[in-house]
């Protein structure tokens, strides 16, 4: 790799601090008369079917869920239930203290910022008003996409959409998805965030034996892209 036009950046666990659902996921599952255990048990064990889009629309997909939790609830309590799912899953995020800080750094040096996220139709739905929104070039969903990581239409419509190619990127993420091999396999140079607190972060079929590219925190992503020559 010899430039870099682009840097790649996973949603949740990267640009924020490690994801842990909090109670008011709880709540939700029993306003929708759910068993809370079994509808976060659905959710997890569906987490690639939603992010992918194949369930339907938001409504649809939670219909979904609560059908095989044993629930039936009306239209009007499952569009209360979407709008408070956004609202959850918003709560459960706090960006890393240096996510605004190292995406201004990046676009100060002239390069192009793009998120790529599995993720369901609740992000797109809050990311806009997150701080880091007008930093970034580009935002690719999975739930948009219709393919999760490590798929390379993931990838490669970010790319398009950055006027990129892959091995002009640099794709930093905490490995969830496969997403490491998945860029890596493309052509771009994967590197792995090991921040501290994600030992306990949610995640979904993750790169457990990546060997590549490391890094402790998202600020050292500035340090790597001002010595690309020494990555290769």
């Amino acid at each position: 790799m010899s430039t870099v036009r682009a840097v790649l950046f996973d949603f949740f666990g990267t640009l924020t601090d490690a994801i842990r659902r909090g109670p008011q996921h709880t709540r939700i599952a029993q306003t929708l008369g759910c068993d809370p255990i079994e509808m976060i048990s659905v959710l997890d064990r569906s987490f690639h079917a939603r992010s992918r889009g194949v369930l339907g629309n938001a409504t649809e997909s939670l219909r979904w869920v609560c059908l095989q939790a044993g629930a039936r609830p009306s239209r009007d309590a499952l569009d209360r239930a979407v709008a408070a799912r956004v609202a959850a899953i918003a709560a459960d995020t706090r960006l890393r203290a240096d996510a605004v800080p190292t995406l201004r750094a990046l676009r100060r040096r002239g390069l192009r910022t793009a998120l790529v996220s599995d993720c369901g139709h609740e992000l797109p739905a809050f990311l806009p008003s997150l701080p880091v929104a007008p930093l970034l070039d580009a935002a690719v969903y999975s739930v948009r996409v219709g393919e999760c990581k490590p798929h390379p239409a993931i990838y490669r419509t970010a790319c398009r959409r950055l006027g990129v190619e892959p091995a002009e990127c640099l794709y930093v993420g905490d490995g969830g998805g496969r997403e490491l091999t998945g860029a890596a396999e493309l052509g771009m140079t994967a590197v792995r965030l090991a921040a501290p607190d994600l030992a306990g972060h949610l995640t979904f079929n993750p790169d457990r034996h990546w060997t590549g590219l490391t890094i402790g925190s998202l600020s050292e992503v500035v340090g790597l892209v001002d010595r690309v020559p020494a990555l290769v």
